[in-house]
């Protein structure tokens, strides 16, 4: 007996066990008794309550506005630092994403030179107060529906006290503190 006919039982043997193999699995699948009543696998999961969420308390720009003359400018830098992706606040500074903001305590809204501003934000009257600002920098979506300012906004009060007070710092005669 030579190589080539022992090659020839071995591939005998194993077409056999791959015709009984494949058989049984055709005739599980053809003769199921029951067919299961989702796809996949069934895993234990215990049911996580929803904790119900308290409704978030209005936000008060005058509550921040008095925390302006104890706010640190320094600390406010550090806040502002997330505002220098859109915007530059040097003298004569260009705009970028969002418009240069030196001497915007005080401005009317939407009147940086050189900045296209949206509907939204040409629509909405008045001058950048400390309590617009602060409205505006907790929420800027909120504030201005229809801004294109895609930014969360600062939630914490003490964090946007210190950044009105960095912002305080942006012009050529600082903003008076309100009273």
């Amino acid at each position: 007996m030579d190589g080539f006919e022992l090659n020839k039982i071995a591939g005998a043997v194993l077409t056999a066990m791959l015709v009984i193999a494949s058989g049984k699995t055709v005739m599980d699948i053809g003769f199921q008794k029951h067919k299961p009543e989702k796809a996949g696998w069934a895993l234990p999961v215990t049911e996580v309550k929803a904790k119900t969420a308290e409704p978030e308390a209005a936000f008060d720009a005058k509550a921040v506005v008095a925390l302006l003359p104890k706010a640190n400018a320094d600390n406010g830098l550090d806040v502002f630092k997330k505002c220098m992706a859109c915007h530059t606040p040097d003298k004569g500074g260009r705009n970028l994403v969002g418009p240069n903001l030196w001497g915007v305590v005080g401005r009317k809204i939407a009147t940086a030179p050189g900045f296209n501003y949206s509907d939204a934000m040409k629509g909405h009257p008045g001058t950048w107060t400390w309590e617009e600002l602060a409205k505006y920098l907790h929420g800027p979506t909120q504030a201005v529906p229809g801004t294109r300012m895609q930014f969360p906004g600062v939630k914490d009060n003490t964090d946007l006290a210190d950044l009105l007070a960095y912002m305080r710092k942006l012009g050529d005669t600082p903003a008076p503190l309100p009273q």
